[in-house]
C-alpha cells in the first residue's frame, strides 16, 4: 500500500509495511515470525511513532518487520476491529503489538527508544536492556567502542566498568548491588555497564582480557589498572573496595585429595597397573580437580573407603586417579566425562559404573557387584543427522555451512537431555539442504574445554548461530523441534527472497 503524501515527507522507510486488509496481514502473519505492528488512530497520531520505526525497521532489516495499520481509514478500520485494537482508547492514539510464529505474542511495554525496540525485536523474548531499569538510571551504560574512549578520555574521577553479557547469570545477580553502589557513589565515582557480547567488540575484549562474564575493569583518569573480582560483592564492599583500590590477591591452590589425609588410595601412571594386580577388588573413581559432581562425591566416597579399610571381611578397596594428571591412564581407559567409575577384578577391568554416589551404594554394590544395565549409546555414537564437532576441527567445519546451530553441551546436563531429541529430529528436517547444518560440541570432554570457553560457554546447554563460521548471535528461542526448525526456517527463507530480489533487478 502507498504511504499518504504527507507521511512520505516524514522520510518514512519504504521497510516499513502498510497494511489494510485483512488478507494481506494474514498473508503477513503467515509469511513472516517476527513482526511489530504500529495501530494509529489516525495517520497525524502516527508521525512520530514511524518516525522512529523507520530508523528501527533499518537496524532489524532481514530480521524483524515493521507494518503500519491506520485505523483512520475506512478500510483499515474493519481490519482493526477484527483484531480487537482500538487505538482511540490509548492516550497518544497509538498501540504496539508484537506477533511471533503467526500469532499475537505481546503488548510492546518496553522503552520506546531505538535501542530498546531494536534489542526487543532482535530478541523478543529476552529480558530488557539493563538500561530500561529505572534503579540502574546512575549506572554510566556504554554502546559503543567510540563511547567508551570518549567516556575515558573526559572523565576525571575513579570509574569501574562492568564488561558483561545479557545471558549471564553471575552478572544478573551481581546488578542491583552494582547499581545500588553508583547511586551511592555518584559524584565521587563512576561506575559504567558495557554489553561486550558481540563480536564487533573483540578488541575491546583482548585490549581488557575479558575471558568471561562480567569482567570488571577499575580505571584512574582512562588508564585501567586492576581488575575487580569479587563478584558476591554488595554495594558497601564495592565502595569500600573503592576506597584502597588494588589488584587482586592469587588465591590459595587448592589442595589436591591425593594430598589430604584420607584413606582412599590415590594412584597414578606408575603405579597403577602394579596396584590392580595387588588387589583383587577395587573400584576406581576418574576425577578432575574442577569437577563439582566429583567434589559433591568425595566426601561419600571417603566414608565408604573408611569402613572398608577396618572391615574384617572387606569386599574391595577404593581407589582414585586424578585423570587430568595421569593423562596416559586416562586415555588408556577412555576418560571423557568426570567422575567416571571403574571395577577391576583380579587384575582386569571388569565393568564402567552408573555414579555410585553415595557410602551405602557403594558398599552395596562392593558386597554384590553385578554389571550394570548396558549404557545408552553416546549422542555421537548414533546415526543422526547432528554433527559432533572437537577443538581442532571446530572452525574449519562450520567454514563449509551457510547457516550452523551448534549445541554445546554436557552429557550428565538433564536440560540437555530434553534438548537432544528435539535438536536431533531439527536435523533431520534439513538434512537435504547442503547449507545448513545443526552440531554439536560436548564440553565435558577435556579436548573441548578450551573451545567452550573461548566460544561463552558457561551453562548447558549454550546454543549459537554461526555465518560460515562466524558467530553471529546466542539463540534464545524454544528448545523444542518447532523452535529449532523455525529459526532455521526463518533464514532459508530470508536467503531466498534475497535470491528473488536479485532476479527481479536483473
Amino acid at each position: 500500500a502507498f504511504l499518504p503524501a504527507f507521511v512520505c515527507s516524514l522520510k518514512v522507510s519504504p521497510l516499513i509495511e502498510k497494511i489494510s486488509d485483512h488478507k494481506d496481514f494474514k498473508k503477513l502473519l503467515r509469511t513472516r515470525n517476527n513482526i511489530l505492528v504500529l495501530y494509529s488512530k489516525s495517520a497525524a497520531a502516527a508521525e512520530s511513532s514511524l518516525r522512529l520505526l523507520s530508523s528501527v525497521a533499518q537496524e532489524v532489516k532481514g530480521r524483524g518487520t515493521i507494518s503500519w495499520i491506520d485505523c483512520g481509514d475506512t478500510e483499515s478500520r474493519k481490519l482493526c476491529k477484527k483484531m480487537k485494537v482500538d487505538p482511540n482508547s490509548k492516550e497518544k492514539g497509538v498501540e504496539l503489538l508484537h506477533y511471533k510464529d503467526g500469532a499475537f505474542h505481546t503488548e510492546y511495554n518496553r522503552a520506546v527508544t531505538l535501542k530498546s525496540m531494536v534489542a526487543f525485536l532482535k530478541d523478543p523474548e529476552g529480558a530488557p536492556l539493563w538500561e530500561e531499569d529505572p534503579e540502574a538510571k546512575d549506572v554510566v551504560h556504554v554502546d559503543s567502542e567510540k563511547e567508551l574512549k570518549r567516556l575515558l578520555k573526559k572523565e576525571d574521577k575513579p570509574l569501574l566498568m562492568m564488561f558483561y553479557a545479557p545471558w549471564c547469570g553471575v552478572c544478573k545477580r551481581m546488578m542491583p548491588s552494582y547499581q545500588q553502589a553508583a547511586t551511592e557513589l555518584k559524584g565521587k565515582y563512576v561506575l559504567a555497564g558495557m554489553n561486550v557480547y558481540s563480536a564487533e567488540f573483540e578488541r575491546i575484549k583482548e585490549e581488557y582480557n575479558v575471558r568471561g562474564y562480567p569482567t570488571i575493569c577499575y580505571f584512574e583518569k582512562g588508564k585501567f589498572l586492576f581488575h575487580f573480582e569479587n563478584y558476591g560483592a554488595t554495594a558497601a564492599d564495592i565502595g569500600e573496595w573503592l576506597k584502597n583500590p588494588q589488584a587482586p590477591q592469587p588465591q590459595a591452590p587448592e589442595t589436591p585429595w591425593a594430598d589430604e589425609e584420607n584413606v582412599v588410595y590415590h594412584l597414578t601412571d606408575e603405579d597403577f597397573d602394579k596396584f590392580i594386580k595387588d588387589h583383587s577388588s577395587v573400584l576406581v573413581m576418574f576425577h578432575a580437580p574442577w569437577c563439582g559432581h566429583c567434589k559433591k562425591m568425595k566426601p561419600e566416597y571417603e566414608k565408604a573407603a573408611e569402613f572398608l579399610h577396618v572391615a574384617s571381611d572387606s569386599p574391595g578397596v577404593l581407589a582414585a586417579v586424578d585423570a587430568t594428571v595421569n593423562k596416559a591412564l586416562a586415555e588408556r581407559y577412555r576418560i571423557s566425562g568426570f567422575p567416571t567409575l571403574k571395577y577391576f577384578k583380579d587384575g582386569e577391568e571388569k565393568y564402567t559404573l552408573p555414579h555410585l554416589r553415595t557410602k551405602k551404594k557403594i558398599i552395596d554394590w562392593l558386597l554384590n557387584p553385578e554389571a550394570p544395565p548396558p549404557p545408552e549409546p553416546a549422542w555421537e555414537e548414533k546415526q543422526t543427522s547432528v554433527i559432533h564437532l572437537a577443538g581442532e576441527d571446530f572452525r574449519e567445519s562450520l567454514k563449509k555451512k551457510k547457516h550452523t546451530l551448534v549445541m554445546f553441551y554436557a552429557p550428565w546436563c538433564p536440560h540437555c537431555k530434553n534438548a537432544i531429541p528435539h535438536f536431533t529430529t531439527a536435523a533431520e528436517v534439513f538434512k537435504e539442504d547442503r547449507k545448513i547444518a545443526y552440531a554439536a560440541v560436548d564440553c565435558a570432554k577435556e579436548q573441548n574445554h578450551d573451545l567452550c570457553k573461548q566460544e561463552g560457554v558457561d551453562g548447558y546447554p549454550t546454543f549459537n548461530y554461526y555465518n560460515y563460521g562466524k558467530f553471529v548471535e546466542k539463540y534464545t528461542g524454544e528448545r523444542g523441534e518447532s523452535g529449532f526448525t523455525a529459526f532455521m526456517r526463518t533464514l532459508r527463507e530470508r536467503d531466498h527472497e534475497r535470491v528473488g530480489k536479485k532476479k527481479d533487478e536483473l
